[in-house]
């Protein structure tokens, strides 16, 4: 997936009350913020409800953002920072085994389907939330690092160890590589 290239000027105006920025912010972000609150809740009616939370806090919080050059990473920072809320607050359903629906993801390609579901299912919660950060959004490893408050060689760590898995669980399940 290509690097979503998001336009500071979507929150300055959304600071200033504009509603379009804010439908824009979805359009562009809306996979992006489902898949991370997902990798982290692991329920999709979880996920959901905190993609929802993420814009609206988004839209009244965007008064206070400091223009830094990295609008996605500011509003990966609300997802993440909701869904642990959410989790301390004792708030999360039960896990679901089915990962199915995630916005964008109704692609014909099989084999990334099976590879997220794969990510999902056998990663641990850092790991996967480090995939799904880098997949869905193209941050880079230092910006993920900042997310998740991480160094940035751990993150690269967690992630090569996760594509280490992924790649060993498609292969016991037949999808080896075709290199």
């Amino acid at each position: 997936m290509n690097a979503i290239a998001l336009d500071e000027n979507l929150i300055i105006r959304m600071a200033d009350g504009d509603r379009n920025a804010l439908t824009e912010l979805y359009k562009q972000t809306s996979s992006a913020v489902y898949g991370f609150a997902l990798s982290i809740l692991k329920n999709k009616h979880d996920a959901e409800d905190v993609m929802h939370d993420t814009y609206i806090r988004a839209f009244t919080a965007a008064i206070t953002y400091k223009p830094m050059g990295r609008p996605l990473s500011w509003l990966m920072t609300i997802v993440r920072n909701l869904c642990y809320s959410r989790i301390r607050a004792g708030r999360v359903c039960e896990d679901i085994a089915q990962y199915d629906n995630l916005a964008g993801a109704e692609s014909d390609d099989t084999v990334a389907r099976i590879m997220l579901e794969t990510a999902l299912s056998i990663l641990d919660a850092d790991e996967r939330q480090i995939v799904i950060l880098h997949a869905m959004t193209g941050l880079k490893h230092r910006e993920i690092a900042e997310i998740i408050d991480a160094l940035t060689g751990t993150v690269l760590s967690r992630y090569n160890r996760a594509l280490k898995k992924m790649r060993k669980e498609l292969e016991r399940k037949g999808y080896g590589d075709d290199r």
